[in-house]
């Protein structure tokens, strides 16, 4: 009654452990599943392809909370879609990570008392890749801890020879369509890390600055301009003003003096400037400044660079030689001896660019870089995702990519390093420029040189959905497994990634996607919706809960958190319930392996069956049509939560225990529910495999005897449904809880036994008596019997005899406190609602308290009041 097909069983072990404990286990099964080749993928099958490449971290990095969350929905999708039939390959590997790998070899050289200019080029690279060798990758083996089932003999580097040969040959390529060019422009300079970084690399965050007015020129020849950054007015050479702004049209044309200098500037009219903001009259610094650059290309400015790579003032005059922040506080004290300064405003809090890696200030430089024209690669990307063939999900999240790809600036992809794929251009003594391809040779002679910067790491990663897979070359792997299917990854790089291989995916590979689903998802934050920071003290070590709890409680903890392009929290005591969520599973399939579940022979007619039976079958399959439904739309918290619901609450508490009566009475019907207690666990397992792949392997493979949950089939739905059957297991369930709910109220303990008289003629519930007395601690009338509580629930009457069971006085005047207590409650929020004057200037939200408190206050009388005519009569 469910399409249960799997491997061929042998003889099922029916001995399990006590206790799961997931350090003997987790270890040896990945061992075994990579070694077996589960995990590969194999270029030449029939099946149909399923293909996620993996975003590659940085060599440099270790698995944090945010990897370990992507991975484990990554791994989701695939291991799913393997047991479903399709020849999946998700690809591992690494990015080089420019500016990172090479400082941490630089910081090992300087505590060696060297720095990479003592080795020169060469012999650096040649130590960065050392340093690799031996440091880098660990991630790689973390990733093994979490169970990631990717494919090892795809690993790519993006360093490695066929990603350096597809990253020359796309360089060439875009060299002549004429989409990469070089020129001098603005760029963002870190002074730290001596490069320029592109603009999505530069964090942004609110400082504590200043704001100085300062009075440019003499008399009815001066105007005012306000700056953050008083240093830059070295480099001034020109004040702009609107072309209609009346205050300054006797001003256009005309020259003033640069304090501190003994050069005049021009006065110039810009539409651009707006007269509104400030004095309307801005200070404009072409070398320094990409608002100043537009404006001196506007009005043929000369462009004056005032600092040098490390932010040091090289302007002839007092301040040279001095750090960036040194020179603006002595020039404001220079200015202000002079009488220049109009206002000040400290602390001034605006907006800064910061290096994302190394959080030093960036400087706004003037310098010949290269660039991508990306004006005709973004339209494309734009275009792929509005005509359908990329979706983007959640879909609200298409706009940030729209406002992305649709105002693209062109992109700085040259860096001052030396580690990195260096730019293959060769200069020769004349003038001449060579770009190189990959299979050819550089020009030789006198006066020839390489370009020294090399390409941003960025360039290679939005290769990586082709390169990975043999582009330039039509590989076997490219036919099969392009486009990917899935791209997995944080909302947070849209930018830095997603766009690019969106533009260069559509470029190289002649317009076709390089993936037809963009999944974007939240960021790992921790129980408080904190972002997760080292300053706050919040990070948390994803293997230290892996070592406390076990890979399948951290991964399922994620899972059930990740709602599409919504942040996840995440805390300890989560971590912990999902490792309970795993001992359950453990319990209750050692319990039913105790009992003879058994997954041999087809299923029983469903006329052969009891209610009992068909109700969870029922359930079954519905569970995994809305499995089914939910992960096709990456609902994995839904789909988490569907699963640990009827796992736990359905199978576990429910029928396993339903079942218990039936066991021990043996006989046909015990076979049955031994049968179908296998075959639901047997499902289950399955459904729950991909989110928790250890204890699933080691439950499924002794139930079944098979030889891996990993290629077992993935459970279908058969379409068998017992309405019936589920009105009728819901009316037992409404009785048992009602009992329950009685006998708690009552102060019993949940084991003690009471006597207790059933009448269930003429309800369904006759057949479930024994079931119902045994869940309900529920005895035989014995002689003497009296009802002293008659509960009606659904058609049935149950009747107990509490008598020396309970101190009735002793309960009666608890529950008079209580009901006081609740009445008390009752009056104060109503006197609160009553009053206007209160109402009138309470916030909505306190008001909205008081209104909870008294509904709460009404459901406390009515429940003590209950409570109080159910018990017996003194």
């Amino acid at each position: 009654m469910t399409e249960n097909a799997h491997q061929q069983p042998t003889a099922p072990d029916t001995e399990l452990p006590t206790q799961y404990a997931p350090a003997d286990v987790e270890g040896a099964l990945y061992e075994r599943w990579v070694e077996r080749g589960y995990f590969e993928a194999d270029a030449k099958s029939e099946k149909p392809p399923y293909t996620i490449v993996i975003p590659p971290p940085n060599v440099t990095g270790s698995l944090h909370l945010g990897h370990a969350f992507q991975h484990t929905l990554m791994d989701a999708l695939t291991r799913r879609k393997r047991m479903q039939g399709f020849e999946a390959l998700w690809l591992p590997g690494m990015d080089h990570a420019g500016i990172a790998t090479q400082n941490k070899v630089e910081q090992q050289l300087a505590e060696e008392g060297k720095s990479r200019h003592d080795l020169g080029r060469e012999e650096f690279v040649e130590r960065v890749w050392q340093w690799k060798e031996e440091y880098g990758g660990r991630i790689l083996g973390q990733m093994r801890r979490l169970g990631d089932g990717v494919d090892w003999s795809r690993e790519r580097f993006t360093m490695d020879e066929g990603l350096s040969k597809a990253v020359l040959t796309i360089f060439k390529k875009l060299y002549e369509d004429e989409l990469i060019y070089r020129a001098e422009r603005i760029i963002n300079w870190c002074p730290r890390c001596l490069t320029a970084i592109s603009d999505i690399e530069v964090e942004y965050q609110e400082d504590d600055g200043e704001l100085v007015s300062i009075r440019y020129g003499e008399g009815d020849d001066s105007v005012v301009v306000a700056t953050t950054r008083a240093e830059t007015m070295l480099g001034d050479t020109a004040v702009a003003v609107h072309p209609d702004d009346e205050r300054y049209k006797h001003l256009i044309g005309r020259r003033i003096k640069l304090p501190l200098t003994d050069r005049s500037i021009p006065v110039v009219a810009d539409p651009h400037v707006d007269p509104e903001f400030g004095t309307g009259a801005v200070k404009v610094t072409p070398a320094h400044d990409p608002n100043d650059f537009a404006i001196g290309q506007r009005h043929g400015l000369e462009s004056i660079t005032v600092m040098d790579e490390r932010a040091i003032i090289t302007a002839h005059g007092p301040f040279q030689g001095l750090d960036r922040f040194e020179a603006r506080s002595a020039i404001v004290a220079a200015l202000r001896s002079q009488g220049r300064i109009v206002a000040e405003k400290r602390p001034y809090v605006h907006s800064v660019g910061h290096c994302s890696r190394c959080k030093t200030t960036i400087e706004p430089r003037l310098s010949m870089q290269w660039w991508v024209k990306v004006g005709p690669l973004a339209k494309a990307a734009g275009d792929a995702v509005r005509d359908g063939r990329v979706k983007i999900h959640p879909e609200d999240m298409s706009k940030r990519y729209f406002d992305w790809v649709d105002n693209m600036n062109d992109w700085c992809i040259s860096r001052q390093l030396w580690w990195g794929h260096r730019i293959p251009i060769w200069y020769g003594p004349d003038g001449e420029v060579v770009c190189v391809g990959p299979d050819e040779e550089p020009p030789t002679g006198e006066g020839w040189h390489q370009d020294t910067d090399v390409l941003d790491t960025w360039f290679s990663s939005g290769l990586w959905p082709f390169s990975t897979l043999g582009w330039p070359e039509r590989t076997e792997d490219l036919r099969k497994f392009y486009p990917t299917d899935v791209l997995l990854t944080g909302h947070d790089i849209i930018f830095f990634w997603v766009a690019r291989m969106m533009m260069f995916g559509l470029y190289a590979m002649d317009g076709e996607v390089p993936f037809k689903t963009i999944a974007l998802t939240g960021l790992v934050r921790d129980e408080r919706g904190k972002k997760m920071s080292k300053s706050f003290g919040n990070v948390v070590d994803p293997l230290d809960w892996m070592d406390k709890y076990g890979s399948d409680a951290l991964r399922f903890t994620l899972a059930r958190g990740a709602n599409p392009g919504t942040d996840v929290p995440i805390g300890e005591d989560w971590v912990q319930a999902s490792r309970n969520f795993a001992n359950k599973i453990w319990n209750a399939t050692r319990f039913a392996l105790m009992n003879g579940a058994t997954v041999e022979g087809p299923l029983p007619e469903a006329s052969k069956l009891s209610a009992t039976d068909r109700w969870i079958l029922s359930r079954l399959n519905e569970t995994v049509a809305q499995v089914d439904a939910l992960y096709e739309d990456f609902q994995f918290a839904k789909l988490s939560e569907a699963l640990y619901h009827f796992a736990w609450d359905e199978v576990f508490d429910w029928y396993v225990e339903l079942s218990k009566t039936t066991f021990q009475a043996g006989g046909e019907a015990a076979e049955a529910s031994q049968r179908v207690l296998g075959e639901v666990l047997d499902v289950t397992l399955r459904l729950l495999h991909p989110i928790v792949p250890f204890v699933t392997e080691t439950l499924w493979t002794t139930l079944t005897g098979g030889e891996s949950v990993v290629v077992a089939d993935w459970p279908g739905d058969s379409g068998f449904r017992d309405a019936d059957a589920e009105r009728e297991i819901a009316t037992l369930q409404s009785v048992i809880t009602e009992v329950r709910r009685f006998r708690a109220d009552q102060g019993l303990q949940p084991g003690q036994r009471v006597p207790a008289r059933l009448t269930l003629d003429g309800t369904a519930l006759a057949a479930h008596e024994a079931a119902i007395r045994q869940l309900l601690r529920l005895q035989p009338e014995g002689e003497g019997f009296t009802a002293t509580a008659t509960l009606p629930v659904a058609g049935a009457t149950v009747a107990l005899d509490l008598s020396g069971t309970i101190d009735v006085a002793a309960e009666r005047k608890r529950l008079a406190k209580d009901l006081a207590a609740a009445e008390k409650e009752k009056a104060q929020a109503t006197a609160k609602l009553g009053n206007e004057a209160f109402l009138a200037k309470a916030p909505d939200n306190v008001v909205e308290k008081i209104r909870t408190r008294l509904a709460k206050a009404d459901e406390d009388i009515a429940r003590i009041q209950a409570q109080l005519e159910r018990l017996p009569q003194a």
